[in-house]
């Protein structure tokens, strides 16, 4: 497979490159902006399979480019501009901080179709989209519950907004579900991809007693810390992290765009795109499971599986009440469900979690 490769370009800051089309041709033309490297082993490098996927399944009737390691802000809507300019026809942009600088670019170029991942802001020619991750916290937090000897389950954060906190919730509840004695502790480590960063944030929940680590950053930096502690589960984030497996990654979450990037393709082909929201689960086959490894007991390992099964059918949701907030408000009624606004606009920690959301 030949895909489109980045000319360098002293523009840009180190590890970065600018997206250039070829000219003079009548394929559909997609860049693709990412937060990490491609080679991250987890979000970024799903992002890149399902950009390659589409290669695939097009052929030469596509040609895309990316810029990998793009700083959000500023520096990202340079990129998105550029790719514009160079005639992209659809331009993927994978990080929530890329938000407003989406809107910004798309307002300038209507022609132009963009997909945002995890955001909110719509417009004509914007589209949103992203995965239901606190699924898979649930089955993580109940594995965490039941395996943990130490009653100390620790959570790395990497920024204080709605899609981390409710992965955090549901972990927390899920994990209480099964053990009522788990404690979590949450260290944030302001990024998505930084392993010394990564790993410092994993040493430091070890050191606090922790023997299960979950994580919502996309470095396997806190699969080797683990490992070098010995003792200490962990849980593959975005990506399979399958080279930990069968310790300390006992599972994972798996990010799966393939499908959406190839649907959203054709319909920019085949001139059907239009703006919407799109918000899949483990149902959808968005969200996968990796292999819950035999380092899981069996009855543990069949009861994820179960819920796993429960939640990709419909027949349950994470957030089920009777729950509170963590200041003792009600939250949910008993067998009450938060509509979809009320998840994307989560601000706060459900009851029993002891830490305070950084403001």
């Amino acid at each position: 497979m030949t895909f489109t490769k980045l000319l360098a370009s002293a523009a840009l800051v180190a590890g970065m490159a600018t997206a250039a089309f070829a000219d003079g041709d009548d394929k559909t033309k997609l860049g693709f902006v990412f937060v990490g490297p491609v080679g991250d082993g987890g979000w970024t490098y799903e992002h890149n399979v399902a950009r390659l996927a589409v290669e695939e399944e097009f052929g030469d009737k596509v040609e895309t480019v990316f810029v990998e390691s793009v700083a959000e802000g500023p520096d990202s809507e340079r990129v998105m501009t550029q790719m514009a300019l160079d005639g992209a026809d659809l331009i993927f942009t994978t990080s929530f901080g890329y938000m407003d600088p989406t809107i910004n670019v798309a307002a300038k170029f209507p022609d132009v179709k963009f997909e945002h991942a995890t955001g909110y802001k719509r417009a004509d020619n914007v589209s949103t989209y992203g995965a239901r991750f606190y699924e898979g916290r649930a089955v993580q937090g109940h594995i965490a519950g039941k395996m943990t000897k130490s009653n100390t389950v620790g959570y790395i954060g990497s920024y204080p907004i709605p899609e981390v906190i409710r992965g955090i919730n549901s972990a927390f509840i899920h994990a209480r579900k099964a053990n009522p004695d788990v404690q979590f502790k949450i260290v944030w480590a302001y990024t998505w991809f930084d392993p010394a960063k990564e790993a410092d944030a994993a040493k430091v929940l070890i050191e606090q007693g922790a023997d299960v680590i979950l994580q919502h950053t996309d470095s396997t930096a806190p699969q080797a810390a683990a490992q070098e502690a010995g003792n200490v589960i962990t849980f593959g984030q975005a990506s399979d992290m399958a080279q930990y497996a069968p310790k300390p990654r006992v599972s994972s979450i798996i990010d799966n765009w393939a499908p959406y990037y190839i649907e959203r393709t054709k319909a920019v082909m085949d001139g059907t795109w239009e703006s919407k929201d799109t918000w899949g689960g483990i149902g959808t086959g968005m969200v996968g499971i990796g292999d819950i490894t035999d380092a899981v007991p069996a009855d543990v390992k069949a009861e994820a599986e179960a819920l796993r099964d429960s939640i990709g059918s419909g027949e349950y949701q994470p957030f089920t009440g009777p729950l509170k907030k963590k200041d003792g408000s009600d939250w949910l009624a008993e067998g009450e469900n938060p509509d979809d606004q009320a998840l994307l606009q989560m601000n706060f920690y459900v009851e029993g979690i002891q830490d305070d959301i950084p403001q």
